[in-house]
């Protein structure tokens, strides 16, 4: 199935970027007219992907990082966050609660959070070229139960 519509974004592995994304993303998703909830559950999702991102993919350097946000006529929103950062070695231990090699500070639950606020969640990585996590969710569309 094609999208009906897409957008596209780059910038820096800042950490003052999350907030852009998960906003640009979030005003993005209205076209599907998603409840509160739904709005607060992408912005989690593009939140995690992109802290994991700015944390683990660029430690000691700057990078850049892509997002993709696509939506369809059945009410599904599929956000890919990329980056071309160091990789993840292992992605079955790095998706496992509490896993971080983000220090004592982090709590290792990004991937954790992203699932449980998704339907459907997918990494791929390869050490020293960068790591894509694609997120598909469906909007509970308000407007099929409108008088």
């Amino acid at each position: 199935m094609k999208p009906d519509n897409e957008i596209s974004l780059k910038f820096k592995s800042r950490s003052q970027n999350e907030q852009f994304a998960r906003a640009a993303v979030a005003a993005f998703a209205t076209q599907l007219d998603p409840t509160i909830e739904e709005l607060g559950d992408i912005k989690t999702i593009v939140s995690e992907a992109v802290t994991n991102a700015v944390v683990h993919a660029y430690p000691d350097r700057l990078g850049e990082i892509y997002i993709k946000a696509k939506s369809y006529a059945d009410a599904r929103l599929v956000i890919v966050v990329r980056d071309r950062g160091c990789g993840i070695p292992d992605i079955e231990h790095a998706r496992q609660p509490t896993f971080t090699t983000g220090g004592d500070e982090r709590s290792g639950m990004g991937f954790t959070i992203m699932e449980s606020f998704s339907d459907a969640l997918s990494v791929r990585s390869s050490p020293g070229r960068g790591t894509t996590v694609t997120i598909s969710k469906y909007i509970s569309s308000r407007r099929h139960g409108a008088c």
